[in-house]
């Protein structure tokens, strides 16, 4: 009997022990992980991104690389200088849906301001209900874009803003007919007349004054701004391993960085679907390069909840879904990487820095809660009174 209570009673501190030293395992990576935690609130809210952690970069993407921050200030080119005249004009002729061949479909009609200047449809309805081939992009931040559309077609907001007019799924009509209506609605002519000093429409003109209330669709202050400007108690500690992640683990840096969280490049994710129904060619369309076989833009990650469905065909509907598929790599099927356009044989290219990432589920949480910070809240437009 004693020799049972005796190995009971060792048993018993034994147990005692390893508790203890189970417990004080744990307080200890507790502790490690507050202090890991507590280091990165410090240096990413300390006001000078020199001070963070170095990012993640594959040697591909350094040479272009520019660290996220703020938005800068707007340039203007030197041929469309900024007048808030000018600013009222494109505004008007933004809203207006004379500038369709029905009249019934304005530049708004597919960046709407209140649905994250887009439309959240994964294609938008044209001139006859006619659907489009790619997503609709958000215009918001525009102005730092140095091409638009998701091949690059565009080099400017000018160029840019005649496009849509022209094209026969949108808004099917000619931009030379256009300036004509407008030409003849009297109440255009005062606009006219502040914006460029006479009462003269032009197709140019026209542009110009579109392109121009485009470059003042800008972001406010998000949470992610107030953060790194010292406000540290903006970001919970999921935010904030979510900042860390995106610039360490997960690479999003790699294609989404600088204060408008793009490059400005052309890369390809593997969702051309070359070969296949809802092919794409992509860049190529526009260089005819077969290396831009199945590129498309790299979009800017600011108010990126405001701004679905994802990807060129909007295939994707939420931000869950997105970093799932950078987390795996997107396991490109090897039947959809082959095409023949116009006899030539054109291959899809996956960039190099689409590959298995392996993040956890907690960690895709935590890159979701820090994508979340990179937008605010819509803000009200007062429409303009279109002229008669």
């Amino acid at each position: 009997m004693k020799n049972v209570l005796s190995w009971i009673l060792v048993l018993f501190l034994v147990v005692s022990v390893l508790n203890n030293c189970l417990s004080s395992k744990v307080q200890k990576e507790v502790n490690q992980r507050n202090a890991f935690i507590d280091n990165l609130r410090k240096l990413y809210s300390s006001g000078d991104s020199s001070k963070w952690p170095k990012p993640i970069l594959d040697p591909e993407s350094a040479p272009s690389f520019v660290e996220i921050g703020h938005l800068p200030n707007v340039d203007f080119p030197d041929d469309n200088q900024y007048s808030a005249e000018k600013e009222f004009l494109g505004k008007t002729l933004f809203f207006d849906p004379r500038l369709s061949k029905s009249n019934q479909i304005a530049c708004a009609s597919c960046h709407d301001p209140e649905l994250g200047w887009s439309d959240n449809r994964t294609f938008s309805f044209g001139h006859d209900r006619q659907l489009g081939t790619r997503n609709a992009m958000s215009i918001l931040n525009v102005a730092y874009a140095k091409s638009l559309f998701w091949d690059g077609r565009a080099k400017s907001l000018e160029e840019q803003s005649q496009m849509p007019i022209q094209d026969e799924r949108e808004m099917s009509e000619h931009i030379d007919i256009v300036a004509g209506k407008i030409a003849k609605i009297k109440g255009y002519e005062i606009l006219f007349e502040k914006a460029f000093g006479d009462k003269t429409v032009t197709k140019d003109r026209i542009s110009k004054a579109i392109a121009t209330f485009e470059r003042m669709i800008k972001s406010s202050s998000s949470k992610f701004d107030q953060f790194i400007d010292g406000k540290s108690d903006a970001y919970t500690n999921d935010e904030l391993m979510g900042l860390h992640l995106f610039r360490t683990k997960a690479q999003c840096i790699n294609c989404h960085n600088s204060g408008y969280f793009s490059n400005n490049q052309f890369e390809n994710v593997g969702t051309s679907l070359l070969g296949e129904k809802g092919e794409d060619l992509g860049r190529y369309l526009v260089t005819k390069n077969q290396e831009d076989a199945g590129r498309f833009k790299v979009p800017s990650l600011r108010e990126v909840t405001r701004t679905f469905p994802y990807f060129h065909n909007g295939s994707m509907k939420t931000l869950t879904e997105v970093i799932q598929f950078y987390s795996l790599g997107n396991p490109e099927f090897s039947q959809k990487r082959s095409t023949v356009h116009e006899g030539i044989t054109l291959n899809s290219q996956k960039s190099g820095m689409v590959r298995m990432l392996e993040l956890s589920n907690e960690e895709i949480s935590q890159l979701e809660a820090f994508l979340r910070t990179l937008s605010t809240k819509s803000e009200k437009i007062d429409l303009p009174e279109l002229p008669k």
